[in-house]
């Protein structure tokens, strides 16, 4: 039998849990939005705005899933209100094009999960998901295993996407 390690996940599992992760009302999203400059590496924040900031998923569905959220917790598209909403739309876009200046992928899955029952994990902070996608990049380990297999290390990664940030 095949034995794949994931090594990276054990600090994760490992971690002492607060009570409120343990009951599932932790929101990681609002740490990282009032993070220091200092510790965007961290966290792998890539850029941070007036009102929304662009991180890499840590648990992503392909290798530079990135998530773009606004800085206040909010559930819903419908509540983000004027520079906000113009700024978040325009994080997508952002985050779209460091991934396509950075990794140069063939293709792009960006969405929302609104609501737990729609699949998000974190549904009161709402978060656009945009994932790169490329020509054979689904192989039999998500359809036989329920495994995915990602060719690089997210603080790898984090160094590289953030070279682009600028030019995005």
């Amino acid at each position: 039998m095949e034995r794949l390690h994931s090594y990276w996940r054990i600090p994760y599992i490992e971690a002492p849990k607060t009570d409120s992760q343990v009951k599932g009302d932790a929101n990681p999203f609002l740490e990282m939005a009032s993070a220091p400059e200092s510790d965007f590496g961290k966290f792998h924040i890539l850029w941070r705005g007036r009102f929304s900031f662009i991180v890499m998923n840590k648990f992503p569905y392909n290798c530079g899933h990135l998530l773009v959220l606004p800085l206040r917790e909010v559930a819903d598209i419908e509540l983000l209100e004027g520079e906000e909403k113009s700024e978040f739309f325009d994080a997508v876009i952002k985050a779209k094009r460091i991934l396509r200046l950075a990794m140069k992928p063939d293709a792009f899955n960006v969405g929302f999960n609104l609501g737990a029952k729609a699949g998000a994990g974190i549904p009161r902070h709402l978060h656009c998901h945009v994932v790169p996608r490329w020509d054979g990049d689904t192989n039999f380990m998500p359809v036989i295993a329920d495994t995915r297999v990602l060719p690089q290390a997210m603080d790898a990664l984090w160094k590289k996407l953030s070279e682009f940030v600028d030019k995005a």
